[in-house]
């Protein structure tokens, strides 16, 4: 009784319009067609359990098989790959390198953002692979090999080789423990073995996605730190020395799998110059950086959807939530704060399509930082809503106006 139906078959995209404005705004709308049918599929029942499954059994390790072979594999629950393959089959992965067409990222950051507010945690190998092709170009060979896999639109979860396979996907390996973000104290060492080819050895306390093909991978060369392509599989056939040591136990992100790893003489290929490892990789870091905001982005718009459908079924004093005119005080500035990150992350999109260097280098990272930090205690905001009677307590006066005033939206009002 007075319980809330669950929210389900619903249309992500054309039931949100800053994303469509944003889309339309920002040259893209030749993806509308697209964009409504995967915003139709993502709001089905069936999707949105898949999200639900994927985070209740998280990702497995399997470092050895029965015979005590290294095997440094990753399971995960049929649920993610279900996901996973609906992220690729619409290309979130690759769509701007495998267009010239106009808008292209705008595009892909659409999807991005509906995909993501399905469940985020899938995103991470998507986001990585989507990345790390701007850095692939810089070496003719490897960009010539890799990036027809990386534009597969065809899902291939299977751990072979990548001439064998139907796509691919590139992870990262960056951060180590005497180092955290400060990359240039790392010290995995990269050992010449001749012709653009390295030997790796050391360890990450970070390797994003570690169930994924390839990766971008820093470590000190005779000549300073460089960035290294480093696939699972070597030239030869043979596995790679990448050894899978744990995967990370997280409050969140659950769904993905984050590892420690060890290089053993991993096998790797310089890409850029020695001792230029960190400007090289910052390609990557760059696109990643406006995924962690479309990223954020979705995830207000699913906590602001859920606060708005609860608000609209659930009674409190005789009346739905959504009526109450404090409660919808609190939905409205949601609202706002929602729809102002989608169209910030949406017109950083469009400074990658058209070019926009030295504007995106600053302006994504503030971007990003603000958007990300915004994030969390909006969705706070939003679970409060969840309860009836938490949202009436505290959405009564006294208590509304103190935070109004704790708020940027209170400051700015003068509250």
């Amino acid at each position: 009784m007075n319980q809330t139906p669950p929210l389900a078959d619903y249309n992500l995209f054309s039931s949100d319009r800053p994303p469509r404005e944003a889309v339309a705004r920002e040259r893209a709308g030749w993806a509308d067609a697209q964009l409504d049918a995967f915003g139709s599929t993502l709001g089905k029942a069936e999707a949105i359990e898949w999200g639900a499954l994927a985070n209740e059994y998280p990702p497995v390790l399997r470092t050895h098989d029965r015979f005590g072979r290294r095997r440094d594999e990753v399971e995960f629950h049929p649920a993610w790959h279900n996901l996973m393959r609906l992220a690729v089959e619409q290309g979130i992965h690759s769509l701007p390198w495998a267009s010239a067409r106009e808008g292209s990222h705008v595009a892909r950051a659409a999807l991005a953002i509906l995909a993501s507010e399905n469940e985020a945690g899938h995103m991470c190998p998507i986001s990585m692979t989507y990345s790390a092709a701007p850095v692939l170009l810089q070496r003719e060979a490897i960009a010539h090999e890799w990036l027809p896999r990386i534009c597969s639109r065809q899902y291939d979860p299977s751990f072979r080789e990548p001439a064998s396979k139907h796509g691919a996907l590139v992870g990262m390996a960056m951060t180590e423990k005497q180092g955290g973000s400060d990359v240039r104290a790392n010290i995995t060492r990269a050992e010449p073995l001749g012709g653009g080819e390295f030997a790796l050895y050391g360890h990450k306390w970070f390797c994003s996605a570690p169930m994924c093909d390839a990766f971008l991978a820093l470590a000190q060369a005779p000549h300073g730190l460089a960035c290294f392509f480093l696939p699972r599989w070597k030239p030869d056939g043979t596995i790679n020395a990448f050894h899978l040591q744990r995967l990370k136990a997280k409050l969140g992100n659950r769904s993905n799998a984050s590892s420690e790893v060890e290089f053993h003489g991993a096998w790797a290929q310089l890409i850029g110059e020695e001792g230029r490892g960190v400007a090289t990789i910052m390609e990557m870091v760059q696109h990643t950086r406006l995924d962690c905001m479309l990223s954020s982005a979705a995830l207000m718009r699913r906590a602001l959807v859920e606060a708005l459908h609860h608000a609209a079924h659930r009674h409190a004093f005789g009346r739905a939530l959504l009526d109450q005119p404090l409660m919808r005080n609190v939905l409205a500035d949601l609202a706002l704060e929602s729809e102002a990150a989608t169209v910030l992350a949406m017109r950083l999109a469009r400074a990658f399509d058209d070019g926009e260097r030295s504007f995106a280098r600053l302006a994504v990272a503030v971007g990003k930082f603000w958007v990300t930090k915004r994030a969390a205690a909006h969705v706070s905001e939003a679970l409060e809503c969840r309860a009836a009677t938490a949202s009436w307590r505290n959405a009564s006066f006294p208590g509304y106006i103190a935070r109004r005033r704790s708020t940027r939206f209170g400051r700015a009002r003068g509250t």
